[in-house]
């Protein structure tokens, strides 16, 4: 078990149920999802940790000043994806920011993300409106802040296990 409060990683008033925990090569990496404004990419990110789909996978474009991209459990790559469908988009308010958590899609194709996001090294005004918000980073940003740069960055940093907090034993 790691304690109570997942090994201190969960600030006051995070729920479980919608709280991921990654445990990457660098460190330990934790995500409040945005269930209020995108409930299907949520149950989405949700569904696949615990498939463990996202153990292993590489963050594969990591450029600096702008995000982190992970989640193609299939090639590793970028050009991957899940077996479950692409989901519809559910564009929000909520702004791109420093530590948001995007959800990745193929091109110009609005309802075409399925298993691939990216966390924001800093604001991104541009992606608003553009991409569905599917949560923030409460802990663990100074981890994100180490990943490997490039496209794809050479020996890249990976997530080892990615857990819905409520998993977690």
């Amino acid at each position: 078990m790691v304690e109570q409060n997942k090994g201190g990683l969960l600030p006051a008033g995070a729920d479980p149920r919608n709280t991921l925990i990654l445990e990457t090569t660098p460190g330990h990496v934790v995500i409040k999802l945005r269930d209020d404004v995108a409930p299907g990419h949520a149950e989405r990110l949700k569904l696949l940790a615990r498939e463990g789909f996202y153990n292993d996978v590489p963050f594969h474009r990591v450029i600096d000043g702008f995000m982190a991209q992970t989640g193609d459990g299939q090639y590793g790559n970028g050009t991957g994806g899940s077996k479950h469908p692409d989901l519809k988009a559910e564009f929000s308010k909520v702004p791109f920011k420093r530590g948001i958590v995007g959800m990745a899609r193929k091109g110009h194709s609005n309802d075409s993300a399925n298993s691939q996001f990216f966390i924001m090294f800093d604001d991104g005004d541009f992606l608003n409106g553009q991409y569905t918000v599917i949560g923030e980073v409460v802990h663990g940003m100074d981890v994100v802040d180490k990943l490997k740069r490039g496209e794809p960055p050479n020996n890249p940093d990976r997530i080892i296990q990615m857990q819905v907090a409520a998993d977690v034993e």
